[in-house]
């Protein structure tokens, strides 16, 4: 008896030995399974969270005319491309009120300033501008730089934005090696129907990107050359939301009425009954 227990002993306490040593190789093998994952992206593309850039415009436009202007940028090019006399350096924290301020008396409307963060070593802020109507952009002076066309042909909407020169804002001594980016995004609400987005890289023509979003691309040297930027774009004048909505109103309605006529013609074979046919005895 004293030899069984003794066995009995030793497998109650090597089973659980076993199981936390095999616990162990798991968390070790995932361990290196994530690495060697995280090793592929990081030599398979440079950036796998997309490109980064040092000045971005977002615009999303509405088939009403209606925009907002989302700006992500880092102070030395906010300074450099507009001339806003803010302190450039890594070192001094954003005051998003007196952003707010230089925005709003220079004629932007709706103006909010986000949290600001660094990268590379450069401080970096978003700003939001809105605007009943995309044309009014043109009185903001941070954006007066573009000239902007909205104009409905038919059915199709025509838009145009040209950028133009930059300020001449003096940004210190950044820390920038050339190949920094500019970018402007258009957020369409409709189905494009013409777009001349060109790759920066040889100049061939751009597709859309996922989201029904147009990106036109600039070094930041050409940006602050004054290389123009022109961006012309056709599309439909109902959003593609509206037309969704339409589809499924027109499924329900579908569905609705196919359900009811079910339900008539139970009802009527109902009212029949099992002997409707039969003759009485």
């Amino acid at each position: 008896m004293g030899c069984r227990c003794g066995r009995l002993a030793s497998l109650r306490f090597a089973e659980p030995q076993y199981i936390i040593r095999a616990m162990r190789v798991w968390a070790h093998r995932t361990a290196a399974a994530a690495i060697v994952v995280l090793l592929t992206v990081t030599v398979g593309c440079r950036n796998p969270l997309g490109k980064q850039y040092e000045y971005e415009e977002q615009l999303y436009l509405g088939v009403n005319g209606e925009a907002q202007v989302v700006i992500d940028t880092s102070i030395p090019a906010l300074v450099a491309l507009r001339g806003v006399p803010i302190d450039a350096s890594s070192r001094v924290q954003i005051d998003r009120d007196q952003v707010r301020r230089l925005f709003s008396v220079s004629g932007c409307s709706n103006v909010r300033v986000g949290q600001s963060w660094i990268r590379r070593g450069r401080r970096f802020v978003q700003i939001r501008v809105t605007a009943a109507k995309v044309t009014d952009l043109k009185t903001c002076g941070p954006l007066s730089w573009s000239n902007y066309t909205f104009e409905r042909e038919g059915n199709v909407i025509h838009y145009k934005q040209d950028v133009g020169a930059p300020a001449a804002g003096n940004p210190g001594a950044p820390n920038w090696d050339g190949a920094e980016l500019v970018a402007f995004k258009l957020h369409l609400p409709s189905r494009i129907i013409f777009h001349n987005v060109k790759r920066l890289e040889d100049g061939s023509n751009g597709e859309i990107d996922r989201g029904n979003i147009l990106t036109w691309e600039q070094r930041l040297s050409e940006r602050r050359s004054g290389a123009p930027v022109e961006m012309d774009v056709r599309m439909d004048s109902q959003s593609i939301l509206y037309r969704t909505l339409w589809l499924f109103g027109g499924a329900f309605v579908a569905a609705v009425l196919v359900l009811t006529l079910l339900i008539w013609m139970t009802m009527r074979k109902a009212k029949r009954g099992p002997l409707s046919g039969r003759r009485p005895v």
